[in-house]
């Protein structure tokens, strides 16, 4: 069985152990011949033997040299190795890196252009033209003889039809006194049943005839009753300005 117990020096390598047995021969091999008296043959011989022994332990002291320059060479190369390959990561790592940013501003440089064409499209585009103006509230007029004549002056003066204020309100007020709803019953229109109405005491057939288009096709109606009454009067008398007893 090998002993455990730690002697406390350090364990020789196995080229050193050869070395030491060499150099411990030769000088065993010394002492036995300063020892003993040799003859010329033995101290011959043993001389020999330390020769060898010599050349052995140099021989051996060069291969452990040569073996130590080349586990540092395979170091240094192996250290070059995994500097270069971390070098070449590094730089991949950066052209990965220029790249990607390369990409993303060329991206945004794409997309700022297509933003910009986009307002400039829109830029172009004729403006909306402008909203009409609302259309005039209608004109108001009052529910009596003068907001009636007032209102058929104008409907009369958009058809070109002559009449005045004054001539149309002293005819309505000798023919009906400006009673919308008169009638009458008693004249000669009346005995060949057709009898005279309204403002402007104006019979049907008459009031068909010449009936004013935008005016109200009964006959009662203040405005129709005096625009087709006075487009009669233009055709036969020039003007309402112009009668001055019935007509």
């Amino acid at each position: 069985m090998r002993s455990t117990i730690s002697s406390g020096y350090t364990r020789l390598p196995k080229a050193h152990k050869i070395s030491a047995a060499v150099v411990t021969a030769a000088a065993g091999a010394a002492v036995a011949l300063a020892a003993v008296p040799a003859t010329a043959a033995d101290t011959h011989t043993l001389k020999t033997v330390a020769q060898n022994a010599g050349s052995f332990g140099e021989t051996q002291q060069a291969e452990i040299a040569q073996q130590t320059d080349a586990a540092i060479a395979q170091a240094k190369t192996t250290a070059a190795a995994a500097t270069k390959s971390a070098a070449d990561k590094a730089a991949a790592d950066a052209k990965a890196k220029a790249d990607a940013k390369a990409k993303a501003d060329a991206k945004a440089k794409a997309d700022q252009e297509r933003a910009n064409r986009s307002t400039e499209r829109k830029a172009l585009k004729p403006a909306a033209p402008a909203a009409k103006p609302a259309a005039p509230a209608p004109k108001a007029y009052a529910d009596n003889l003068d907001g009636w004549i007032k209102e058929s002056m104008d409907i009369l003066r958009a058809k070109g039809i002559p009449a005045s204020y004054d001539g149309i309100k002293r005819n309505v007020m000798r023919e009906s006194t400006g009673n919308p709803r008169a009638i009458n019953d008693w004249d000669v229109n009346a005995v060949n049943g057709v009898p005279s109405k309204g403002l402007l005491q104006i019979i049907d057939p008459t009031f068909k005839a010449y009936h004013v288009e935008g005016t109200s096709w009964d006959i009662y109606d203040p405005v129709a009753n005096i625009t087709a009454s006075c487009a009669y009067a233009a055709d036969k008398y020039g003007s309402m300005d112009n009668v001055n007893s019935a007509y």
